[in-house]
Formats: C-alpha cells, sequence, structure tokens
C-alpha cells in the first residue's frame, strides 16, 4: 500500500514577495586640503623604510608576521568567514534523516521499526534571508579592515618603540658625556681650592652638578627597558631578556628621509582600515534593520517529509509516506514588539552613522596634529641646533676666563646646564619629530597592510 500526502499554499500568497533595501555608505564631506601642507611626498606602502634602518625594517617585519593581536584579529576574520557560509547555507533546503526501532514485549515479540527523511527549504519571502546575508558579509568585511587596521597600529607601535629605545640610548650616552665634562670641572675646581684659589663652595657647587646628571641615568634606564619590553609583546617575544640588535646608523635617531604620502583628507575615507571598518558596521547596520523588518512580513517554507515503514520489521521498505507542504507565518498582532525591534535597529544605525562620521573626523585630526608637529618640530631642532652652538662658545670663553680669575664658577657651571639642556632637547625633538612622521603615516593609512577583497565564493 502506498500513500502520498500534499499540502498546497494558498494562491494569495504570490503578492507578498518583497525585498529588503540594499544598504547605502555614507557621504562624508571632507574638506578640499589638509590646513597644514604636505612635506614632499616619498614612500607609501612599506613607509617605515624611509628611516633607511634595517633593524626597524626586521622588527616591523617580525611584529607584522607574529605579534598577537594581529593573529587574534585573523582569527577573527576566520570565524567571520563560517558564519557567513552559515548564513549562505540557510538559502538551501535542508535535510535531516531519523529513524527508531523497538521490541514490543507479548506473543510475537514484534519489532517496530521507522525511519524518515525531513526537509525544510525557505524561500525568503519576506527577505530575512537575503538581509541576514547582507549583516553577515558585513561583519566578514569588518573583520577583514580589522585585520588590516591592526596591522597599521602594530607597525607604528614597533616604529614608536623602537625611536624611544635610540633616543633613551641617545639620552645615556649625552649623560656618560656630560658626566665626563663635569668631572673636569670638579677636578680643575678641585686643584683651584686645593691651591687655594677658589672656596669650598665652588667644590660644592660643581659635586652637585655632577650628582644630578648622574641621577638621570637611573631614569633613562627605566624608560628604556620600557621601550625593549614593549617591542618584545609587539613581537611576541618574552620580555626581560629581550633587546634589539645594536643598529648599523651611527646617527643615534633614525631621521626619515622620505615625505608622507601626498593625498588629500578625502583619501582616508578609501586608506583608513579603521574608517573603512566603521562603514562595514553601519552597512551592517542597515542589514539588521531589514532583518528586523522582514518580521514584519510574511515568511513562507516548504516543509516535506519521506517516512518508511508500517511499524513492522518486515514492513520497513514496503510502505511509505510523502508529505510535502507550505507553511505561512502571518505576523497579526505582537502589541507592538516588532515595530519597537525595527525602531532598535534604526536607532543603532544612526549610532553607527554617528561613531563612523566621527571616527574619519579623529582620523583627520590625527593627520593635521602630526603635520603641525612636523613642523614645529623641524624648527625647533633648528633652534636648538645654533642654541647648542652658541652655547658650546660660552663655555669654552667661560672656562678660559674662570682660568685666569675673571669669571666666577657660577658661569661655567651655568653655561654647562645650558649646554647639556640644549642637546637633550635636541634628542628628544630629533626622537619626536621622527615619531610625527609615524603618527602621520599611522593616519594616513597606507596601501600596504591590506584590504578586505572579494567576499569568499559561495560554497
Amino acid at each position: 500500500m502506498r500513500r502520498l500526502a500534499f499540502l498546497a499554499a494558498p494562491a494569495l500568497l504570490g503578492g507578498c514577495a518583497t525585498i529588503t533595501p540594499e544598504p547605502v555608505a555614507p557621504v562624508v564631506m571632507a574638506p578640499a586640503s589638509y590646513a597644514t601642507d604636505l612635506p614632499q611626498a616619498g614612500l607609501d606602502q612599506e613607509w617605515w623604510r624611509g628611516f633607511d634602518d634595517p633593524v626597524l625594517d626586521a622588527l616591523i617585519e617580525r611584529g607584522l608576521a607574529a605579534n598577537l593581536d594581529v593573529e587574534a584579529a585573523a582569527d577573527r576574520l576566520r570565524a567571520a568567514e563560517a558564519l557567513l557560509r552559515a548564513e549562505r547555507s540557510d538559502r538551501l533546503p535542508s535535510l535531516d534523516g531519523a529513524g527508531d526501532a523497538g521490541l514490543v514485549l507479548g506473543s510475537d515479540n514484534d519489532v517496530l521499526t521507522s525511519a524518515g527523511l525531513f526537509g525544510l527549504l525557505d524561500l525568503d519571502l519576506n527577505g530575512r534571508l537575503a538581509a541576514e546575508i547582507r549583516a553577515a558579509a558585513a561583519d566578514y568585511a569588518e573583520a577583514d579592515y580589522l585585520v588590516a587596521d591592526r596591522r597599521r597600529l602594530v607597525a607604528a607601535a614597533i616604529a614608536s618603540q623602537y625611536l624611544e629605545y635610540r633616543r633613551s640610548g641617545a639620552q645615556l650616552e649625552l649623560v656618560d658625556e656630560s658626566t665626563d665634562l663635569q668631572e673636569q670641572t670638579l677636578r680643575i675646581v678641585t686643584l683651584r681650592f686645593e691651591a687655594g684659589l677658589s672656596a669650598n663652595l665652588d667644590v660644592r657647587r660643581a659635586a652637585a652638578d655632577l650628582a644630578q646628571t648622574r641621577a638621570r641615568r637611573g631614569l633613562i634606564a627605566i624608560a628604556r627597558a620600557d621601550a625593549a619590553n614593549a617591542l618584545a609583546v609587539l613581537i611576541a617575544e618574552p620580555p626581560g631578556s629581550f633587546a634589539p640588535p645594536p643598529s648599523r646608523d651611527e646617527t643615534p635617531i633614525p631621521d626619515y628621509g622620505a615625505g608622507p604620502p601626498s593625498g588629500v583628507p578625502a583619501d582616508l575615507l578609501r586608506r583608513r582600515t579603521d574608517i573603512l571598518a566603521a562603514e562595514a558596521r553601519l552597512v551592517g547596520a542597515a542589514a539588521a534593520i531589514g532583518i528586523e523588518r522582514a518580521d514584519l512580513r510574511p515568511s513562507l517554507t516548504i516543509p516535506g517529509s519521506l517516512v518508511l515503514g508500517n511499524g513492522s520489521l518486515s514492513g520497513l521498505f514496503s510502505d511509505f509516506l510523502l508529505t510535502l507542504g507550505a507553511a505561512i507565518d502571518l505576523p497579526l498582532f505582537d502589541g507592538g514588539r516588532r515595530r519597537a525591534e525595527v525602531d532598535a535597529a534604526q536607532a543603532l544605525a544612526d549610532a553607527r552613522l554617528a561613531e563612523y562620521r566621527n571616527t574619519f573626523l579623529v582620523a583627520l585630526a590625527e593627520v593635521e596634529n602630526a603635520l603641525v608637529a612636523i613642523e614645529a618640530y623641524r624648527l625647533r631642532i633648528a633652534a636648538l641646533t645654533e642654541a647648542i652652538e652658541q652655547s658650546e662658545t660660552a663655555l669654552s670663553q667661560s672656562n678660559a676666563l674662570y682660568r685666569e680669575g675673571l669669571a666666577s664658577l657660577f658661569d661655567v657651571l651655568d653655561a654647562q646646564r645650558q649646554l647639556i639642556a640644549s642637546r637633550q632637547s635636541l634628542i628628544d625633538s630629533e626622537a619626536a619629530l621622527s615619531s610625527s612622521f609615524v603618527a602621520f603615516h599611522a593616519a594616513v593609512g597606507s596601501e600596504g597592510y591590506g584590504r578586505a577583497g572579494e567576499l569568499p565564493e559561495e560554497g
């Protein structure tokens, strides 16, 4: 005996099909140019090579390959890709199998069996599946951009910490040079005191200045160790025993020889990976509105089943029941819940739009700040260079006058302090200028960090 059952959907469903609106990328009004002129254009993708420092190049290469934040972002990308595949699979029919068997104890000891296949196809009448796929695709794009953004931040962090490591090293060398200079002064003052040509007060003053200079070494060593440990973490190495290899460059602070890439503020919208990620989040929020709107419309699914057996072991394959159906879900009354969920999704999309605009404004401010800093530190370095030349001349003259008894020790010590302070400021300013170039390149983005390309092909 063969039995066949078929359930048909009402004909009125044909006019209920609708599609959720496609999300549209926002329009942001960007200034036509930066407030401060760009320096001469130079490197773009691997901008750090503008420092011409092989040690820095190697550290950034290691960091981009091994950094744990980059690795975690890549893992989140793999998860987003898997979820996108899962959402796409909902458009295909699903099929499950089931079976059971049991023994009825009695005179016949019958074995009861049945087996079946159960399937379901969602026709996506209300567009919910399409909206869910768009939302998952936006999540994937965001995750892809965030991998590139993490690489952007890691490269900048390594360069900044390396510059701090080199700055503190230069400061330690300056402490040694200053210590030698002040020790010579102390020896001269001591000899003059022993000869009765100077007061003991002069010896005390010279010794105090020497002790203050020596006291700076500990603080600089702390900063140097902090930079080394930060570099270790960035390249996924254990801190403590790590130290960057010595640079072959004779210059204590790497100088950035190339200028930033040319461009206008609007370029940030296609270069800054955090802006692109914020745009992807906005697209996902728009898709979420479509998901909630779909719940306001009817949905149509086609369930089906094929059951084999008539309850006995011998009749397992003798009979089957094939069932096809059409199930419609008509939203009628829910106390306003579905409409409230649409309103909530719209509000979240508005929040994403505000975040997107704010991300762009913050990026624009970072570029402007870096440009101002580059110009300011260049002028400061020129002034400090002149100050050092004048202080060196003043110290030489004051030493000569002091030996002749025509100047006081106070004049000598004051000239020494000015020279040491100017040299310290020059080192700090040179490091700050190089760091400003790092900040600029991190702010404008780069074509070399990676981009969210084509979505994974449907399998």
